[in-house]
């Protein structure tokens, strides 16, 4: 009987260190280094997704009208009444990780609703004349809508005219974005049906 080592069988128990060892452990030190780094300061993709939760999808409270008119100044959600969708932001989330708030240009989208959150609120903003907070919006008036300021990032509500090389991917409709500045085309007006 011979004591010669067979092929394929280990020769070696756990602890004997074999090849680039001093390298694999100075690498899991640098990871495990670069671990604490960010989570200290606050780089973890845990830590991202927490603080997005706490900003762009924080509750929000809707205005509310006692005499049922709308008003400048108040916080509205657009939402279709048979489909019970609302207009929302589109949030990118590497984006919205490094920013906490949304950025122009933003795309909308219709999307279901779990509650108001500065992503799907928007503020009624008078132009022109007879636009004071407070005061009411009124047939064929002019406004804007404009997302809450801090996370919404005060962007308008905008859309142009449907042209072939400028159109909704799927719906092919008109193109709803968000935009920094006002202008003729973030001015909407309320129509009697």
């Amino acid at each position: 009987m011979s004591s010669a080592p067979q092929a394929g069988v280990r020769t070696y128990n756990p602890s004997v260190r074999v090849g680039n060892w001093n390298e694999d452990v100075s690498l899991e030190e640098d990871t495990i280094k670069d671990y604490l780094e960010q989570r200290a300061s606050g780089q973890l993709l845990v830590q991202k997704v927490h603080s997005l939760n706490e900003t762009i999808l924080r509750p929000t409270r809707l205005s509310e009208s006692p005499d049922g008119f709308l008003r400048h100044g108040d916080v509205v959600l657009l939402q279709h009444v048979a489909t019970r969708k609302a207009v929302s932001a589109e949030v990118k989330p590497l984006d919205a990780y490094q920013k906490l708030c949304l950025q122009s240009p933003c795309n909308v989208s219709a999307g279901d609703v779990a509650e108001p959150c500065p992503r799907n609120a928007f503020v009624v903003i008078g132009c022109g004349e007879r636009s004071a907070v407070g005061t009411h919006v009124v047939y064929n008036q002019p406004f804007a809508l404009r997302t809450l300021d801090g996370a919404g990032g005060e962007l308008f509500l905008h859309s142009e005219a449907l042209t072939f090389q400028r159109c909704a991917k799927k719906s092919r409709e008109q193109l709803v974005t968000l935009v920094a500045e006002s202008s003729v085309e973030t001015q909407w007006k309320i129509h009697c049906f």
